[in-house]
């Protein structure tokens, strides 16, 4: 089976390799010293250190997998010279306004490796995404979710 193209920004792209690298380079080891520190202790039946050191290193190498998965199938959004910037595309900032509320957000589309609320990254499969996506200044959009519909007004796009 075909595995799943992911869609990075420059930016995000580098944040996933840095955090590739640190866990290769540092965090592997810092688990490594842990584990021989446990065993230094003697019986490991009842060691808590080690329970919790092996414990983190196997989510230290789940996620060396994940991400090096994610960046052998990573596609890099680049800026297309000829494309219109009024047009929602991933790697635009976009900002939006609740026609209910009249709250005015801002969000940076992005892929799903990359979607982080937080830093108001959304991704192009998450409901607004969708709905923005390919649309241009001016439009109103609605988004389908639990409690019904919500509408935004695109009132920017910039790169």
């Amino acid at each position: 089976m075909a595995e799943k193209e992911v869609l990075l920004t420059p930016e995000g792209l580098k944040k996933l390799e840095a955090e590739l690298d640190t866990l290769k380079s540092v965090k592997r080891r810092e688990v490594a010293e842990r584990i021989r520190a446990a065993l230094e202790f003697g019986d490991i039946s009842e060691n808590s250190e080690y329970d919790d050191a092996k414990n983190e290193q196997a989510f230290i190498e789940g996620r060396i997998l994940t991400l090096e998965k994610l960046l052998r199938n990573a596609k890099l959004i680049e800026e297309d010279d000829g494309e219109d910037e009024s047009v929602v595309t991933l790697g635009k900032t976009i900002t939006l306004k609740d026609l209910e509320t009249l709250d005015v957000f801002e969000y940076r589309l992005v892929g799903s490796a990359e979607a982080d609320p937080a830093e108001a990254k959304i991704s192009n499969e998450s409901p607004v995404g969708q709905a923005i996506m390919g649309k241009s200044c001016g439009a109103i959009v609605e988004v389908e979710v639990l409690d019904g519909v919500l509408q935004y007004e695109i009132l920017k796009v910039a790169r």
